[in-house]
């Protein structure tokens, strides 16, 4: 029988949920942020090369400055998901957004600050990395509150587009920019339209006093209660938790691989290609097949397919066929081929939006952003561990062959162990009860 705790619990849950016009609205507003987040964290990749040269970096001034984003990265994902947890994702975003936003339309004068290039840009992207960090937890925890499960996928995975967008957006308006004004500009650009979301979100999606309140709470430290703090033994104790956290890591460790290396791959291997097709069609196929995996995902549950059965067959598709066409890219050497391996692995990992990240939502509803954030905690650390791995095969292989059979092998060691132990049975109440 339900504890009638975790019973009130579950009905306060619902009435808190967004009705759809709500939902709408976010959906748009968070599509439009994780769009405008790829773009700050794209800007200094695109502004690389004119800003070693006005800046006077080499070429392992500009490396220690271009990774040092991951280092602030990896360390606030777990907080951010716990933030989101207790004081509302929407909140969590919308002041990180604040802060990250105004660092990146204020890097032209902290890169001109003083003698120490360097070390003012690294600091910078330290700082950025820690509060763009929380974003993602956040963003689990969020819709896992207010979004009625039956929409839950199409929405997650909408907003995830987000970042192919972001990413698209900065290479087309940063290289004209570059073109036409200097590598200032892009920053401008992308922190100047943050900051203006900032404001649109909260003046029409968030009340003034929410906002407030949780920076007066964040200001006299969290209260912690007994019903309060995460379940850590009781998510832990169960080899679902530790199978998605598992997929996660597989799941990022080959997409991180694949984004670092891709393009060098097709640079080297077809030198005389044209750069904007292979670095700009990939993207093009994943928003579509990001938010077509949402809407399958959420028509699959609808038609009343068990919700561990459309996560796992999400994953199939997300880790199991990406990683079949990621193997294919070692083995042909027809360019047009190559470019339709690429576009169909990067395509179809957008379904780990409806697979591993909907099944850690389906556990634990109620601390999903502690919970994802560990796993994307996990999955940004072996996401370095893989890229390295990957550029170590091919030093001294010579051959791409052995890092996209890195990559197969990776997602499908992710697959397996999903399709084995991953269930969608809720393990943070007082005993789980739902089994679905």
């Amino acid at each position: 029988m339900q504890p009638p705790l975790d019973e009130a619990r579950r009905d306060m849950a619902e009435d808190a949920q967004w009705s759809r016009p709500e939902c709408h609205a976010w959906t748009g507003a968070l599509l439009l942020g994780t769009c405008l987040l790829y773009c700050t964290r794209a800007s200094v990749p695109v502004c690389a090369v004119a800003m070693s040269q006005d800046l006077g970096w080499n070429k392992k001034e500009a490396g220690v400055m271009l990774s040092s984003f991951f280092w602030g990265y990896c360390l606030t994902q777990v907080v951010g998901g716990h933030l989101g947890d207790r004081i509302g994702g929407e909140k969590v975003i919308v002041l990180s957004a604040s802060a990250w936003g105004s660092i990146t339309a204020a890097t032209p004068l902290l890169a001109h600050l003083g003698g120490a290039h360097l070390v003012s840009m690294t600091l910078s992207r330290v700082l950025t990395g820690l509060l763009q960090g929380v974003h993602f937890p956040a963003l689990s925890s969020l819709l896992s509150q207010k979004v009625r499960e039956s929409e839950r996928a199409f929405a997650y995975s909408t907003v995830g587009a987000g970042s192919q967008i972001g990413t698209l957006l900065t290479g087309v308006v940063g290289s004209v920019l570059l073109e036409w004004h200097s590598w200032q500009s892009v920053f401008y650009f992308s922190g100047g339209l943050t900051l203006l979301w900032v404001w649109y979100v909260h003046r029409y999606l968030l009340r003034e006093k929410g906002l407030g309140l949780a920076l007066g709470i964040l200001a006299r430290g969290l209260p912690v209660s007994r019903h309060s703090k995460v379940p850590w033994r009781q998510l832990f104790r169960k080899p679902a938790v530790w199978a998605a956290v598992f997929s996660q890591l597989c799941s990022a460790c080959s997409f991180f691989t694949l984004l670092s290396w891709l393009p060098t791959f097709f640079q080297e291997t077809f030198p005389h290609a044209k750069g904007w097709v292979f670095n700009v069609v990939p993207w093009l196929v994943a928003i579509p097949a990001s938010v077509f995996s949402g809407f399958l995902s959420d028509h699959l549950v609808c038609q009343g397919y068990r919700p561990i059965s459309v996560r796992k067959f999400m994953q199939v598709m997300g880790l199991g066929l990406s990683g079949i066409f990621a193997l294919c890219l070692g083995h042909t050497s027809s360019f047009f081929q190559s470019v339709v391996f690429a576009s169909a692995s990067i395509g179809l990992q957008t379904f780990n939006h409806s697979g591993i990240s909907m099944n850690i939502q389906d556990l634990a509803p109620s601390c999903a952003g502690f919970l994802f954030g560990v796993a994307n905690t996990a999955g940004a650390l072996a996401g370095v561990m893989g890229v390295c791995l990957g550029g170590y095969l091919i030093e001294t292989t010579g051959s791409w062959t052995y890092l996209f059979s890195l990559v197969a092998v990776t997602s499908n060691l992710g697959l397996c162990t999903f399709l084995a132990f991953g269930q969608a049975q809720r393990v943070d109440l007082s005993p789980p009860n739902e089994d679905l």
